[in-house]
């Protein structure tokens, strides 16, 4: 028999409805029959390609014993991370304080009736396998919580307590310092410190991609030709196309390897890895001029239009198990992530422009109703999940993509738009939270699953200010890396996006004008220039005028002619 997870769209939670635990969907009803009844809380967070989550399911989840004991004791919820990523953000601050460590999926977080968090781990299996609370397998620990909730134990209560008050107590960053050019100095010495000189990447394993860092170690090679940061870059990507990692079939890259030499993958296929690392290969393929990260960039655009989507929308992900289920949720942020890498390939195909903005018209046709943007729905339904910081941020990085390619000034008021919604609703001064409803979470700096929302809201925003010549959006900007200044002079290697940002802001962008026809006719030679901040704006102008802030310095007809120029304004 099915219980309530049957009546949600979510594929995670989809995943579990037939599960002999009572599952609750996140919702009022939970809440008030945990505390009427006064029972424990389980709260249970994964997703749908997820194979630790497939294996706690396997093992606890359809184990009739812990299923019982859950029905009797607790009121357990299932959430979908993707669907609710400001409820999965907000239990991973609290495993990082009980655990003094990152987090991960599944998520299993205990509560008590009045849902104030006492206990967090991540897959716990179903005997226990120490003498330790550590070690304790769920059948033990479920039955030892159920007894003291039900004593009312008062360390226990005492320590939810405890929880909820570092919780709710936020500490700003300490003052603001000078945001200096000299930042990307200890960025760089930082980076090294963690690279693997024999087969690239950043960590020992597992190794995950981290194209934010080789998306700054290229921004750093092209303003001051470090040799050490093409070196990284090149040796990283060499080593990443060895192994599993990089599926030469299909095309496309997995999720992280489980060796340091990427030759064991963990199978699924997330499309915002596929994006971020499709735009990756084709900047580098821009600044380099090698064919092979063409055709890397190439094969994971084609895996992700021929495999991953159906009727003009973008699947969520691939199941690291079965790599025919596929997760049907449409993500705005994930699919604006692909919007943009097509966008930025077309700058070598044109046709890979035509695909970006078929997918940009569907995704805003789908996920954008009534003036209201959303964050998650499946093809063919319809969103019910506002959007959150990250929505709006990366699809307006991918609608000022847009304009860059196609000159269509649709996309820059759109983009206005966006921005203006979004600093209402997440902005306050500096700060930026990732959701505005139940959760008022604070949206991190750092470049940690993904590339930071915020980072990339301040790189709109910068881009925005600099088209329109409206210096409000380029104040907001600095206001947000003037807030996190101090960590990010001190700490750059966790934040390379926001690094990237600091160049952005010391170095200045240059704005190249003329007409459409000149702009189309030249951009894979306007996309190869060395000056990494460059926007492209349509004017009435047949010549290469070159701008900076408030003002323009140079005209040319010559494209050969503009790095000198731009090398020269400085």
């Amino acid at each position: 028999m099915s219980n309530r997870l049957q009546k949600e769209d979510s594929p995670y939670l989809q995943q579990h409805k037939d599960n002999p635990v009572d599952w609750f969907p996140w919702c009022d009803e939970a809440f008030k029959k945990a505390e009427e009844e006064n029972k424990a809380i389980f709260i249970s967070i994964g997703y749908s390609s997820c194979h630790w989550c497939h294996v706690m399911e396997n093992t606890v989840f359809e184990n009739e014993e812990c299923a019982e004991i859950l029905n009797n004791s607790f009121v357990c919820i299932k959430v979908d991370r993707e669907e609710r990523p400001d409820i999965d953000k907000h239990y991973q601050e609290v495993h990082m304080l009980l655990n003094r460590r990152a987090g991960g999926w599944p998520t299993s977080i205990f509560c008590t009736p009045q849902n104030k968090p006492f206990f967090a781990g991540t897959y716990i299996p179903p005997e226990s396998q120490q003498g330790s609370i550590e070690g304790m397998g769920f059948k033990e620990l479920t039955k030892l919580i159920a007894l003291k909730v039900d004593e009312n134990d008062a360390q226990l209560f005492k320590n939810a307590e405890e929880v909820e008050g570092f919780l709710s107590h936020y500490e700003h960053p300490k003052e603001a310092t000078v945001l200096k050019e000299e930042f990307y100095k200890n960025f760089i010495h930082q980076v090294k410190n963690n690279y693997d000189t024999k087969f690239g990447g950043f960590s020992v394993a597992p190794k995950f991609p981290q194209v934010n860092t080789l998306n700054t170690l290229l921004t750093i090679d092209k303003i001051y030709n470090e040799p050490s940061a093409k070196a990284m870059i090149q040796n990283t990507l060499a080593n990443m196309l060895v192994g599993g990692f990089y599926d030469e079939e299909d095309g496309g890259f997995c999720r992280y390897a489980m060796d340091e030499e990427w030759r064991e993958p963990h199978h699924e296929k997330m499309l915002y890895d596929n994006a971020l690392l499709c735009e990756l290969f084709t900047k580098v393929y821009l600044s380099y001029q090698e064919e092979i990260y063409l055709d890397v960039a190439k094969k994971t655009a084609g895996f992700c239009i021929n495999i991953m989507s159906e009727d003009d929308l973008f699947y969520s992900a691939r199941d690291a198990d079965d790599k025919d289920f596929f997760d049907k949720k449409i993500q705005t942020s994930w699919s604006a992530m692909m919007v943009n890498a097509l966008f930025t390939l077309g700058s070598v195909e044109s046709s890979y422009n035509t695909h970006a903005i078929k997918y940009l018209t569907k995704l805003l046709g789908t996920m954008h109703r009534d003036e209201e943007l959303y964050h998650t729905t499946l093809i063919h339904k319809e969103p019910k999940i506002k959007a959150f910081l990250e929505d709006y941020a990366f699809l307006s990085q991918a609608l000022i993509t847009a304009y860059k390619y196609t000159g269509k000034e649709i996309y820059l008021v759109m983009t206005q738009r966006f921005i203006n919604t979004a600093l209402e609703k997440f902005y306050k001064l500096g700060k930026w939270n990732f959701s505005d409803g139940e959760f008022e979470t604070l949206a991190e700096i750092s470049d940690n699953t993904y590339t930071s929302s915020v980072a990339v809201m301040v790189d709109a925003m910068f881009s925005l200010g600099y088209l329109l010549e409206d210096e409000k959006y380029s104040h907001f900007a600095f206001k947000t890396l003037e807030y996190n200044s101090y960590e990010l002079g001190r700490r750059g290697v966790l934040y390379p996006k926001m690094i990237e940002q600091v160049l952005r802001y010391t170095k200045g962008d240059r704005v190249i004008k003329s007409s459409q026809d000149n702009l189309n006719a030249n951009i894979s030679k306007l996309c190869t220039l060395k000056y990494p901040f460059i926007l492209l704006k349509s004017d009435e102008n047949e010549e290469f005028m070159i701008c900076g802030d408030k003002s323009c310095f140079a005209s040319t007809k010559n494209i050969e002619e503009i790095d000198k120029l731009i090398v020269n304004s400085f």
